[in-house]
């Protein structure tokens, strides 16, 4: 139809005789054939996939979306699976195209469902030679959400999970390495995240919940390099407890500064903090002689 309108529209500004009509219309009509050569090219570039997608051949369907995929155009790629992915269950190219969607979704950066599908992958594939591969990928599409030690932790977590799962499932993999670095880059955020949200309850004045978040750390983290500050700064919010408790409530707590201090200059006397421990310390052990 196109073609026709600008056959007609040549016709008519070859018949033409006047020159103050014929020039503008030469103009629309340069026009008119610039518009048909964009329009005929982008349809030609959409020729082949969509022929292919639309032409039901399961072979050539099969062969143009590892084509897609090694040329990095992982979205028609991604389409082209979709197409044969349900009618290829039971044969033996049903493997590698399941998991080669998987990996689309990873590389289109679609991280819950590329974890999804290459958890299902090696759960409806025990046997396969990319079952490994499927079951690390999962745990590193959680990796991948992980997010700043501010947030929240659920893809963290999820993530630490999958990886201890596949140490354990395959200690002789050359992809362990790897895992226990995650697992252990993903527990220093989690650490950090621990001692901020404590020292948010110590700058909120929330001195008892400060001390309790602190205390779950040491538990949580019990070889943390941070531990000397974590064991001062319960001291710091003991004292401070005390310090702002009504007058029933400040012996024991002042008994329990003492304690901290005590616990404290035990294992680091040497540490940058004990002088002022040591002052707090004897600060709460002379309010202690005022309440006898």
């Amino acid at each position: 139809m196109l073609l026709r309108f600008i056959a007609n529209r040549f016709r008519i500004v070859q018949l033409c005789k006047n020159p103050y009509l014929c020039a503008p219309m030469r103009r629309n009509f340069i026009f008119y054939i610039l518009i048909t050569f964009v329009v005929l090219s982008v349809s030609s570039c959409k020729t082949e996939f969509e022929k292919i997608r639309a032409g039901g051949d399961t072979k050539l369907i099969y062969d143009k979306a590892f084509e897609y995929y090694e040329n990095e155009e992982y979205l028609k790629a991604q389409t082209l699976f979709e197409i044969i992915i349900g009618s290829l269950r039971g044969q033996s190219t049903a493997e590698k195209v399941y998991f080669y969607y998987a990996n689309t979704h990873y590389k289109l950066r679609k991280y819950i469902l590329a974890s999804y599908y290459y958890k299902n992958f090696a759960n409806t594939f025990p046997n396969s030679q990319y079952r490994e591969e499927a079951e690390f990928m999962s745990a590193y599409s959680n990796y991948e959400l992980s997010p700043t030690y501010r947030l929240d932790q659920t893809y963290s977590l999820k993530a630490v999970d999958e990886f201890q799962l596949f140490a354990n499932t395959y200690p002789t993999s050359d992809r362990v390495p790897k895992a226990n670095q995650i697992i252990d880059e993903i527990r220093v955020k989690m650490e950090t995240k621990a001692y901020y949200e404590a020292e948010l309850y110590y700058d909120l004045r929330q001195y008892q919940s400060a001390t309790h978040c602190f205390d779950n750390m040491l538990k949580d983290y019990p070889d943390s390099e941070n531990s000397e500050k974590v064991r001062y700064m319960i001291v710091i919010a003991n004292f401070d407890f005390a310090e702002n408790s009504i007058y029933e409530k400040r012996s024991e707590r002042y008994q329990n500064t003492v304690k901290r201090a005590q616990d404290f200059l035990s294992k680091y006397p040497s540490s940058q903090y004990a002088k002022e421990v040591k002052s707090i310390k004897n600060n709460s052990e002379k309010k202690l002689k005022t309440y006898s």
